[in-house]
């Protein structure tokens, strides 16, 4: 039986490229679907740059390609995203920016996929939601606003698919610990953020075959903040 392929958007960044690595230890087939292009990819990672999951078409393209150069899709986690911190007043709202990346993306590449993991006898669709969402605070609105339509696109989507292999759920990251996040927060204690190889461990769990009883859960990791 060939390996299960998994599909990461947004695999180019710090939480891709952790989930990437944890992967590929795990034997998995592994695509990475970013809007970056000409980055390198370990050997053996399908790596398709420059998609613009923002478009519709764009999605369809890159996740039929996933599909044909595997023969099969059996997972997609959806980490392409972004994030703003901005007060309401700014003269220049991000709010639109801030759906497009997190929510948009997410919506166009579950739609894309949803064929190809209807065809596995165990799909999976993890999505990165954020703890943030539950409550927002200050600067946060924007953000947190996209990613609680993360959580309702994941609950809703989970619910319709009752009837099928698929399972949908997402992970509520706190602060994860990354060089930027020390940069930006300097006093801060970065032991008691989420270490982007934990965060992984979690979201591959999600798009095993062991998660077959979890669909539609919104599931915090947030170390010890």
């Amino acid at each position: 039986m060939s390996k299960r392929v998994i599909a990461i958007t947004g695999g180019h960044g710090v939480l891709g490229r952790a989930v990437v690595e944890a992967a590929l230890a795990d034997g998995l087939s592994v695509a990475v679907i970013d809007h970056a292009s000409g980055q390198s990819a370990p050997e053996g990672v399908l790596e398709l740059g420059g998609v613009d999951l923002t478009d519709p078409a764009s999605a369809q393209k890159a996740i039929d390609a996933v599909a044909a150069h595997f023969g099969r899709l059996d997972a997609l986690l959806n980490i392409a995203g972004g994030f703003v911190w901005q007060t309401t007043d700014d003269a220049d709202p991000a709010w639109a920016k801030m759906f497009a990346l997190n929510l948009t993306t997410a919506l166009n590449a579950s739609r894309a996929a949803l064929p190809h993991l209807k065809a596995s006898p165990e799909g999976r669709i993890v999505n990165v939601g954020a703890n943030a969402a539950l409550k927002s605070a200050a600067g946060m609105g924007a953000y947190a606003a996209s990613k609680a339509g993360v959580h309702r696109l994941t609950e809703s989507l989970a619910e319709e698919l009752k009837d099928t292999s698929v399972t949908v759920n997402a992970v509520l990251p706190s602060i994860l610990d990354t060089a930027q996040n020390r940069k930006d927060m300097p006093d801060a204690d970065p032991a008691k953020w989420v270490a982007p190889s934990d965060l992984a461990r979690v979201m591959l769990f999600l798009a095993s075959p062991a998660s077959r009883a979890v669909t539609g859960a919104l599931i915090p990791v947030t170390g010890r903040v």
